[in-house]
């Protein structure tokens, strides 16, 4: 007989490794989570050196849910034998390399993980779902989606993906060796940023020239503030959920630069770079930063390519010569392949985004107790924490309490006096009023 799980996640980053790991001491649950890679690995692409988190530690993947989970950063710590020096070291952030070499530390415990388990297929049946996996069929009544984001790639670069047109999410990989060359970056997000920096620095050789071009009125600092922050909580969440769906983009819109930003420690290695090599190193200006630059062509031109970009500044139209372009333009959510049998049976809206309740499973026409529930799927539902880390730990203890039935983790905090919505009483006495 095939295997029975009572759930079984799809996909192992970060969010699905949180439940993994939240479920991982209930003995009254069988779990697995299966992914298609052979090891595990967070943005290795990206993995530059210095690069560092935009959240705090301690928004690992268990702490907020279970201060005394065994997989938490802190124990991780104390397991590689570095907690008083990573204490004493002060860092005000800590190094990407390092939260991943967490993640690995992480992944490596977990005896819930399956890896080299690719899911092709989930077909519903009376009992649950049907996993049809490279290594079987698997069984299980309640899924957890998390098979992560897709690179965006603009349309007018989509024809000319190549060598040396590419998106960050592989920069590291396959990134030419640049000397010489001129190169422009398109995206004035942290990847953006960071990407910049890293050509600067000459590791992948001298560049000739470096053109960054942005949509953004200017090179924008995350907002990290603590306020600001508050949109990074439980009971923001709760008020968003609760809002209309036609009310949600427009406020996800303006809060963009909370999650969406440069992190000020970027911005000021990036202008002391600017500074030292304009005059202490002398060396000649090499970088161009268009902001406002809405690029709408892309053609190739001799060994190299011709951007067409519009200057949303003075209104004019100008063209940038490169001969290699790298993508910073971010990620998509999409329904995962594997989920195609059931598409037409999701709780979806007309951008094709998921509908999720406050739980975050989706709606769908089966029955209640064979849930699906869908991480980072929820931008438009739940806010702009629902992408980023700093949820992980609250976002998996929820899914694993509804799964359970009952608040076996907490998922409470005590909130600030921000009233977000209005007072039920207040807004009575109005309409009464009216």
């Amino acid at each position: 007989m095939n295997p029975h799980f009572d759930v079984a996640g799809i996909g192992a980053g970060p969010f699905n490794l949180s439940v993994a790991a939240l479920l991982a001491p209930l003995g009254q649950l069988r779990s697995a989570f299966f992914d298609k890679r052979s090891s595990f690995d967070w943005h290795p692409g990206m993995m530059l050196p210095g690069a560092k988190l935009q959240t705090s530690f301690l928004k690992d993947l268990v702490t907020a849910a279970d201060p005394t989970s065994a997989y938490s950063f802190l124990a991780y710590l104390v397991a590689q034998g570095r907690f008083y020096r990573f204490i004493n070291a002060e860092f005000s952030h800590v190094e990407r390399r390092e939260f991943a070499d967490y993640l690995h530390w992480v992944a490596r415990k977990l005896p819930n993980l399956r890896l080299n388990h690719a899911v092709h297929e989930v077909q519903p049946g009376q009992h649950g779902f049907t996993l049809h996996t490279s290594q079987g069929e698997m069984q299980a009544s309640q899924l957890v989606v998390a098979t992560g984001t897709t690179p965006r790639v603009p349309d007018w670069a989509k024809p000319h993906l190549q060598a040396r047109c590419l998106h960050t999410h592989h920069y590291l990989a396959k990134v030419p060796d640049v000397r010489g060359l001129r190169v422009a970056v398109i995206g004035g997000g942290q990847s953006g940023a960071e990407i910049v920096l890293d050509l600067l620095s000459g590791l992948r050789g001298e560049v000739a020239s470096l053109t960054w071009l942005s949509r953004r009125q200017t090179l924008e600092a995350l907002d990290e503030t603590p306020f600001c922050n508050e949109f990074f909580t439980p009971h923001y969440v709760d008020a968003f959920h609760r809002l209309p769906m036609a009310r949600k983009p427009a406020i996800v819109e303006r809060q963009k630069l909370a999650s969406d930003g440069i992190s000020p420690e970027t911005l000021k290695a990036l202008y002391q770079t600017l500074y030292t090599g304009n005059f202490l190193d002398g060396e000649a200006p090499r970088l161009r930063i268009l902001p406002q630059r809405d690029v709408q062509r892309m053609d190739s031109h001799g060994s190299g390519w011709t951007l067409q970009a519009h200057n949303g500044f003075d209104g004019r139209h100008e063209r940038i010569d490169a001969d290699v372009v790298i993508l910073a333009t971010g990620y998509l959510t999409c329904v995962p392949e594997c989920l195609a049998p059931l598409r037409d049976r999701l709780d979806l809206d007309s951008e094709g985004r998921f509908i999720l309740r406050r739980d975050f499973s989706v709606g769908w026409d089966g029955p209640d107790n064979q849930r699906i529930f869908v991480q980072n799927g929820g931008r438009y539902s739940h806010g702009i924490a629902d992408p980023q880390l700093s949820l992980a730990a609250w976002r998996g203890a929820t899914i694993v309490n509804a799964i359970l039935g009952n608040a076996h983790y907490a998922t409470g905090d005590t909130p600030l006096p921000i009233e977000w919505a209005t007072r039920h009483e207040e807004s009575t006495v109005l309409e009464k009023a009216a």
